[in-house]
């Protein structure tokens, strides 16, 4: 049977449950990512908490709470995920900058952002601004640096004790 839908529209009529319920437990959904892998529907769902670190009992509530309202919403089988965004997540929205702000990330570059600073360096992530992108701290060089997004290759998250 062919399965006949938008993925947009059932990513539009899921959100926001997702974040009222997240928000019921003083969590935050930093990604929302629905996908059809080896022929089966995963969605995804990564959970943040500015007072503490995700655990197993959060993963759960919010898996419990959204489980029957999500059946409704999505005609067809899937198999549902909620999860902390790990020691090394990748930051891929600016939502996410703003979410992990003063946070060590490892960045990796396009192009050289100063001369005395590799590709690749570990950084505070300080602030995020549209005019001009990131600015960060970085480790190496101990200066303050600005960075376009468009020169960012990849962003992670760099703090063990942080999440």
């Amino acid at each position: 049977m062919k399965e006949h839908f938008n993925k947009k529209e059932i990513l539009s009529a899921i959100t926001p449950v997702i974040e009222n319920t997240a928000m019921r437990y003083n969590l935050i959904p930093i990604e929302i990512s629905f996908e059809k892998e080896n022929g089966h529907w995963f969605l995804r769902i990564f959970i943040y908490s500015n007072d503490h670190p995700v655990n197993h009992k959060d993963c759960e509530n919010i898996t419990r709470s959204i489980g029957d309202m999500l059946d409704e919403i999505i005609p067809f089988k899937y198999y549902l995920e909620v999860s902390s965004p790990g020691l090394d997540k990748k930051l891929k929205s600016k939502r996410e900058y703003e979410i992990f702000r003063g946070h060590n990330v490892l960045i990796k570059v396009k192009t050289p952002v100063c001369d005395s600073l590799n590709k690749t360096f570990t950084a505070k992530l300080l602030d995020y601004n549209d005019a001009y992108g990131l600015k960060v701290f970085a480790y190496d060089t101990e200066q303050e640096l600005e960075i376009n997004l468009d020169n960012i290759f990849t962003i992670r998250l760099n703090d063990i004790e942080e999440i």
